[in-house]
């Protein structure tokens, strides 16, 4: 694949319909682990009374609000929401938590989910943390668990009916990491290079699309003698639903240029379809690795709708032209598409000369 950028802006959907949980994948997320009851829901929070635009210190509109509930209903409010954040942090133990407090409650028309975020703080120390309450929209959940499956990174959410819960994705965001952090000297820039193949990678292998900068972040991890880099999506509400091949590469939207002229002027084609290879051979493995819960999780996705007939009949296209493989037209629905794409991973990993037996193309 060429790592190549494109000068004109890929146009995605930007308000995606909400698909609801079928009952395959409820079944599913309450086997493991998902889903549990919660003492708010986001049904609830809808119903504030006040909201004050969030700017942030520069004076810039965030596209958030700051909202607030008629007294004592904040009170209540702000009690569940702490013992939320106990569940996603300690799975209930209250005395670990009881110096917390919810300080803030944010809300965002922005984009297909509508979000709140919680600002939760520690009253010993004024440290602060975030997590997310979304409607449950089932594009998304697939998309958190194939990369809780498939990638170096774990997820850490739950559903409650229509109800949604994030933990806070950790990491500067790819906008303001290109403003203010590509030209750091500290910053090794084939190590950089590397980690953007990698992750344009995996967002095509797995159909994650909308990879736009504000959509994904980059996390910084200080190391003995250097800085480790890591890549990682925030938002999976374009998992499988676009109908082009390009809407699945972060390479082809156009905030992503700068990026990818990076890549262009520190890797050579031969070093870049090595990092390419070297994420082929870790998701075959995290495959393996997950077989059984994978298998199913694809089977209750094949079975849902997530897109319209024509997005799937023209990305299937698009991609049996691209792998040169006729099995991805027999695929009806995006995980149909999504299985396919990772068969025909393991089908084309290369074995090494002393392992005489082929890969079972069942595993997916």
């Amino acid at each position: 694949m060429d790592f190549q950028p494109d000068l004109q802006e890929l146009q995605t959907t930007r308000k995606k319909p909400i698909y609801p949980l079928q009952e395959g994948l409820r079944s599913y997320l309450f086997r493991h682990g998902r889903e549990m009851e919660l003492p708010i829901t986001y049904e609830d929070l809808l119903d504030f009374s006040v909201s004050v635009p969030l700017r942030d210190s520069e004076g810039r509109d965030t596209l958030w609000e700051t909202v607030a509930y008629p007294q004592p209903e904040m009170q209540r409010i702000a009690r569940a929401l702490t013992q939320i954040y106990g569940l996603l942090k300690t799975n209930g133990v209250w005395s670990a938590v009881d110096h917390l407090t919810m300080d803030r409650i944010d809300y965002c028309t922005f984009g297909n989910s509508n979000p709140f975020r919680i600002r939760i703080v520690n009253l010993h120390n004024d440290n602060q943390d975030y997590y997310y309450i979304k409607r449950a929209d089932a594009s998304r959940i697939y998309g958190l668990e194939l990369e809780h499956l498939l990638s170096p990174n774990r997820m850490h959410y739950w559903t409650c009916g229509q109800t949604l819960v994030e933990e806070h994705v950790i990491g500067i965001p790819g906008d303001a990491f290109t403003r203010h952090w590509m030209d750091n000297p500290q910053i090794k820039r084939v190590r950089l290079a590397k980690e953007l193949v990698k992750f344009n990678e995996r967002c095509f292998l797995r159909l994650l699309g909308d990879m736009r900068a504000y959509n994904f972040v980059v996390d910084i991890t200080p190391d003995f003698d250097d800085f480790q880099l890591r890549i990682r999506p925030m938002d999976f509400d374009q998992q499988s639903y676009e109908g082009r091949k390009q809407a699945y590469l972060p390479q082809f939207y156009k905030s992503n240029n700068r990026l990818v002229f990076f890549c262009l002027e520190n890797l050579i084609k031969d070093t870049a379809y090595q990092y390419q290879l070297e994420e082929h051979a870790l998701m075959s493995r995290r495959i393996r690795l997950s077989t059984g819960r994978l298998r199913t999780l694809l089977e209750e996705m094949a079975d849902e709708e997530l897109s319209t007939p024509d997005r799937v009949e023209r990305l299937r296209e698009e991609l049996a032209d691209h792998h040169e493989r006729r099995e991805f037209l027999r695929a009806e629905s995006m995980g149909d598409l999504v299985r396919e794409s990772l068969t025909t991973l393991l089908e084309d990993e290369v074995q090494p000369a002393d392992k005489g037996a082929p890969l079972r193309t069942d595993e997916v």
